[in-house]
């Protein structure tokens, strides 16, 4: 009786390995094969990887330009330095002045271009980040200065800075006479829940200081319901800064119970109907344009590889797979609308693509210019208590939640959406853009310029066309031709619904002569060698040369004996063979994360 009882158990033991080795494989085919879609490998390796950066010798020519075409660079260089000082002087002191008191303007200058470029393109190529007056799609520095915005304000700015102004100024006469009051609701909140749930389809709407915490809500909600543990996002996607979804680089400790899978496959929807273990998904409808990547950042230029590219129809038909799935298995489906807000539509991304979400996020737009992040959802999953178990209860407060002035001014928004000068802005919206999208195409297509223009509806972004080590250098002419971008640089533009057709001729006019610059100064040479994988394998190798060279130090320094007999002076860095190798000495740093 006893072998039986062995035999069947270990059948059923065997079952049981068999079933989890099917679904870890399952997971393992459903995430990206590429470090985006290994978190926790993305985030060791990146420990890893050595700061080093290209000498005067080479750096204007680590693409193995020719001399002449060094020089030509290296004048460009150097004029482009002295046009940004020349041009804004107090704004680039003042603006100096802020970096040492303001870790995140420390931190953006340090991320603009590939760290090896990053300290001479710092010290010299000086960028200022004040701006002190709007007026309708300019922005004017400190120094009198006016320049072309496609910034979108992190994707705050939909209709234009008029607009904001107007529902902030009124927003605050309105809350005037209440003043910073907290707790007690300021009675606008009434007319902007019914607003809300008209535009969302849903049911409650809860109140948050940042499109981050709208976030981190939406899920601690997903698993109060679900009574489940994980949470699935997309490779690629941001749903904020916060530990539990923000997976691999960036975040110092791993993420937890959050599954990183394949935008677009069937890969992902398998593991989502057989995993017991999910409460939700997370969806910034945002990844349409780039799928599976990251989003398009100037720093990350390495090769001039940029993958993005919008369609509609094939996202639509994804998000309703997903949304079939959700519902079959009890999962959550949450859209974070957070950065797109109505940029789409008035009804947002499920308006847009017709699909409806049991959650959703808003953030940025929403407030009328004034911080803010919103849950809309089903009364099902806003509850935040049993009433068969009290004390089992999913707490979210927070101090500034449902603010006057915040209140006012959101109701300032809400009301302005719903007025005809708003709504014609939706009419034949993606047709507009897709045509000015095509008009500049051609444009740069007819002068042979080596980029074209993505686009998904306003939001654009810059496709190179051949291999460069240099294309991270187009955001500085862009800005020299007096366009204003977020940091990221040359990856995203957001155009405001107000944009002309008169705006509109400005910026490719601008555009181009930003481009016919860059390409006359010589920084698109190329030759037939220089391919993306050409330049992956000379970055590789640089790395293993300076890892390498690192450790070959530190053995030498630990056998150097002390006492009197150590030399009084030590030969510089520069002069010691394993960092002249190939005539490519690299000054040495310390190991620093790459950031996205």
């Amino acid at each position: 009786m006893n072998e039986v009882f062995t035999w069947v158990g270990g059948g059923i033991g065997a079952l049981v390995a068999a079933r989890w080795l099917v679904q870890r494989l399952q997971l393992s085919k459903a995430k990206h094969p590429s470090l985006r879609g290994h978190a926790r490998m993305a985030l060791r390796l990146a420990k890893w990887v050595p700061f080093y950066e290209y000498d005067d010798s080479e750096y204007f020519g680590v693409d193995g330009a020719p001399a002449e075409v060094q020089q030509l660079r290296r004048r460009a260089f150097e004029r482009l330095a002295r046009q940004f000082r020349d041009k804004a002087p107090r704004t680039l002191e003042q603006s100096a002045l802020l970096e040492d008191g303001i870790s995140d303007l420390e931190f953006v200058n340090h991320y603009r271009v590939p760290f090896q470029f990053r300290n001479r393109v710092h010290e010299q190529l000086k960028l200022g980040c004040l701006v002190e007056e709007t007026r309708e799609r300019h922005l004017k520095d400190l120094d009198g200065n006016w320049s072309l915005d496609v910034t979108g304000a992190y994707g705050m700015n939909l209709f234009g800075y008029e607009v904001y102004k107007q529902c902030i100024e009124r927003g605050v006469e309105r809350a005037r006479a209440l003043g910073p009051v907290l707790g007690p609701y300021h009675p606008v909140i009434a007319d902007n829940v019914q607003r809300l749930q008209k535009i969302a389809g849903l049911d409650e709407v809860s109140f948050h200081m940042s499109g981050t915490e709208a976030v981190m809500q939406a899920v601690r909600l997903a698993r109060y319901h679900t009574r489940k543990s994980h949470i699935v996002r997309f490779c690629g996607a941001y749903h904020g800064w916060w530990d539990g979804v923000q997976a691999g680089v960036g975040n110092p400790r791993p993420a937890r119970e959050v599954y990183t899978l394949k935008d677009l496959s069937e890969d992902s929807l398998r593991v989502l109907r057989t995993r017991k273990n999910i409460a939700c998904v997370l969806i910034n409808p945002l990844q349409a344009m780039h799928p599976n990547g990251n989003a398009p950042s100037d720093s990350m230029l390495v090769t001039s590889e940029r993958s993005v590219g919008y369609d509609k129809a094939a996202y639509a038909a994804w998000l309703q797979k997903v949304r079939e799935v959700c519902t079959k298995r009890g999962i959550v489906l949450i859209f974070d609308e957070v950065f797109l807000g109505f940029r789409l539509a008035v009804g947002g991304a499920q308006e847009y693509f017709g699909i409806k979400a049991d959650l959703v996020t808003y953030g940025k737009t929403l407030g009328g210019g004034l911080p803010v992040g919103v849950v809309c959802g089903r009364a099902d999953l806003m509850r935040r208590f049993r009433d068969e178990q009290p004390t089992d209860i999913c707490f979210a407060r927070g101090t500034f939640n449902s603010h006057p002035y915040v209140m006012t001014a959101m109701n300032e928004f809400l009301q302005y959406l719903e007025k005809p000068e708003a709504q014609a802005t939706y009419v034949g919206l993606d047709a507009r853009w897709d045509n000015c999208a095509k008009v500049l195409n051609e444009r740069l297509a007819a002068q042979q310029l080596p980029m074209r223009v993505a686009n998904m509806v306003s939001i654009w972004a810059t496709k190179f066309t051949q291999p460069s080590r240099y294309s991270w250098m187009f955001q500085y002419y862009l800005r020299a031709q007096g366009i204003a971008m977020s940091w990221v640089g040359s990856g995203r533009f957001l155009f405001s619904h107000d944009f002309t057709d008169g705006d509109f001729d400005e910026f490719c006019e601008r555009f181009l002569a930003a481009a016919v610059a860059m390409r006359n100064d010589g920084w698109w040479w190329a030759s037939p060698q220089l391919t993306h994988k050409a330049i992956k394998r000379q970055v590789l190798r640089e790395m293993v040369r300076t890892l390498l060279g690192r450790k070959r130090k530190a053995n030498r320094m630990q056998a150097v004996p002390s006492g009197p007999s150590e030399p009084s002076g030590a030969a510089p860095e520069s002069a010691t063979p394993e960092l002249a190798t190939s005539g490519a000495a690299h000054r040495l740093g310390p190991v620093r994360h790459r950031v996205e």
